[in-house]
């Protein structure tokens, strides 16, 4: 037998370490649509320069949900004002802190049928070389 060395955890598996994301970048609109939208190109012709933003910090759960379904009703009307796929990117923010924020962000998202998370952005082959 041989004696094989064990392997290392690495340090971003150590517990105790904050878990969640501070910021959730997302896809809002009509539902039929909502997950054709594969590429972030996709909804370029779609979103203006600015991409709508939620910020939550110092916001206590209650407050962010209430804060993120009325931000809802205003993210699908533009969507639907818009041009198809309907679909609307749009950014919440809710900080690093105790992370109860970034679940609450998480199960929302979850929780609406009208919400989505963004595609990833992959650089392109072009700009790798």
């Amino acid at each position: 037998f041989y004696n094989l060395p064990r392997r290392r955890q690495p340090l971003n598996n150590i517990s105790g370490g904050k878990a969640g994301k501070s910021r959730y970048k997302i896809q809002v609109g009509e539902v039929q649509n909502l997950y054709k939208t594969s590429k972030p190109s996709a909804m370029a012709n779609n979103t203006s320069l600015h991409l709508p933003s939620l910020d939550l910090h110092g916001y206590k759960r209650h407050e962010a949900l209430a804060k993120l379904d009325e931000s809802l009703k205003v993210w699908v009307e533009t969507a639907m004002q818009g041009s198809y796929p309907f679909v609307q990117p749009a950014e919440i923010v809710c900080g690093c802190g105790n992370q109860i924020l970034s679940e609450t962000v998480q199960d929302w998202i979850r929780s609406n049928s009208k919400v989505s998370n963004a595609p990833k952005v992959r650089p392109s082959r072009r700009m790798m070389l």
